[in-house]
């Protein structure tokens, strides 16, 4: 009876556990600008015969562009990898495979704590993507928790396991 090459393991069904957008609220002092920059404008219109009016036109332009920008950013997690999908008109997509995530910190400043929002930043061992940062994103505990677990879940699924070379000294004083 002649062998037969073993099936390749079946690859675990990816679902989503989470996708969300960064928050406008990252924008909050430039939004500001511009809109002081198109009341300064309008303001000057009588002693410039309208013409500064014109100007209103450029925080306006300025404004959608940014909102547009942020509004084009989409964050996906799922059980196997993070991926970041951006660009208006020229789009890119980064993948950051979980079992290479190996730390995350949760940071809330002032504004985005008092707006509901939170930063979380991954350290991973990705060549290409060694730092992510989701900015300003809803519920940042929440989803700091469900990517622990998926990071956890995806290195038990895959036998992987972190190694810190050189991070400790165990030798004993003298």
């Amino acid at each position: 009876m002649p062998e037969t090459d073993p099936a390749p393991p079946a690859r675990a069904n990816e679902s989503d556990l989470w996708t969300g957008h960064p928050s406008q609220w990252v924008h909050f002092w430039f939004y500001l600008f511009c809109i002081l920059l198109a009341v300064g404008a309008g303001a000057a219109a009588p002693w410039t015969a309208g013409l500064s009016a014109v100007a209103i036109v450029i925080p306006a332009i300025l404004w959608i562009v940014r909102w547009w920008a942020t509004r084009t950013t989409v964050y996906q997690l799922t059980t196997q990898r993070l991926r970041i999908r951006r660009g208006i008109l020229t789009r890119r997509l980064d993948e950051l495979e979980l079992y290479r995530v190996k730390d995350y910190v949760l940071e809330q400043p002032l504004l985005l704590r008092l707006v509901g929002l939170g930063n979380l930043t991954l350290v991973s061992s990705d060549a290409t993507t060694p730092t992510v940062i989701l900015q300003a994103i809803a519920g940042a505990e929440g989803v700091r928790e469900l990517l622990r677990n998926a990071v956890q879940t995806e290195r038990d699924r895959k036998r992987v396991r972190e190694l810190d070379v050189g991070a400790h000294d165990d030798s004993p004083e003298h």
